[in-house]
């Protein structure tokens, strides 16, 4: 009796718990809370992924995906190849040196969308560039690779690496890349893995953006809402890759040592 008692009482802790993290993200599905619950827990607190899967179906508790799939990545057959120089390694040893970057859709009702480019820093996961459009022609990416350029001052001798989408092969951006002095890198075509953190950063963004909801009212809102995450994400949202610091802190705190260890 007391061990019934006591296993009742376990599984409606974890209900409670799961659930709180279900309210604040109803995006979040079983592996997401396992890690949210697992967070800083002590060890008889930790949960199993397939515990908190069983908890959850049998309170029919499931997390929201966005039903409609866009596809972002359209390969040119005529492009030029490119080696993959990452080979799914998304360290770097100081920032400027590697990025990667995506094109990710922003449904904005009414069956539109916005398209965002991204160059995302692999040493911060800093997103040092980006682009919204409501179109995905070349001139989206582009955009995005300037605005990075801009912010950095130079971008020579980094390395951008993408999916073989045909605005990353098109010459023009090609061209671009050479212009700017970055070496380009791509993955394998339709293997998403090849370009994992970029797509870590479009999954972070709707999940939290989009709060479990299908779309934006409309673009007004949808760059509104976009800019105002971006800029939380860049200087206070804590990422588990730096230490928990914001990826500009965690920049920053590189440059302090650098010059502590130069002085």
């Amino acid at each position: 009796m007391t061990r019934t008692v006591s296993r009742n009482s376990t599984t409606q802790r974890d209900v409670t718990r799961i659930a709180a993290v279900h309210a604040t993200d109803s995006a979040c599905g079983a592996p997401r809370i396992t890690a949210e619950l697992n967070d800083g827990a002590g060890e008889q607190e930790r949960v199993n992924h397939k515990r908190v899967a069983r908890v959850m179906r049998a309170h029919h508790i499931a997390g929201i995906r966005l039903r409609r799939r866009v596809r972002t990545t359209v390969p040119d057959p005529d492009g030029q190849l490119v080696p993959d120089l990452l080979e799914r390694d998304f360290t770097a040893h100081a920032p400027n040196t590697k990025y990667v970057g995506d094109i990710t859709y922003l449904p904005c009702g009414a069956g539109q969308f916005l398209y965002l480019a991204t160059v995302i820093d692999c040493y911060s996961r800093r997103l040092v560039g980006w682009s919204i459009a409501d179109h995905m022609r070349t001139d989206l990416v582009a955009d995005a690779l300037r605005a990075a350029a801009r912010e950095r001052g130079s971008l020579a001798g980094a390395i951008f690496h993408s999916d073989h989408g045909g605005q990353y092969v098109a010459k023009d951006y090609t061209a671009l890349c050479e212009r700017l002095g970055v070496t380009r890198s791509m993955g394998a075509v339709g293997t998403s893995a090849d370009n994992a953190m970029a797509e870590s950063f479009n999954a972070s963004l709707k999940r939290e953006t989009l709060a479990g909801s299908h779309g934006w009212p409309d673009a007004t809102t949808a760059r509104r809402v976009v800019f105002a995450w971006i800029t939380r994400y860049n200087t206070r949202r804590r990422h588990s890759y730096c230490d928990y610091l914001s990826p500009i802190t965690y920049e920053n705190t590189h440059y302090a040592a650098t010059l502590a260890t130069a002085a």
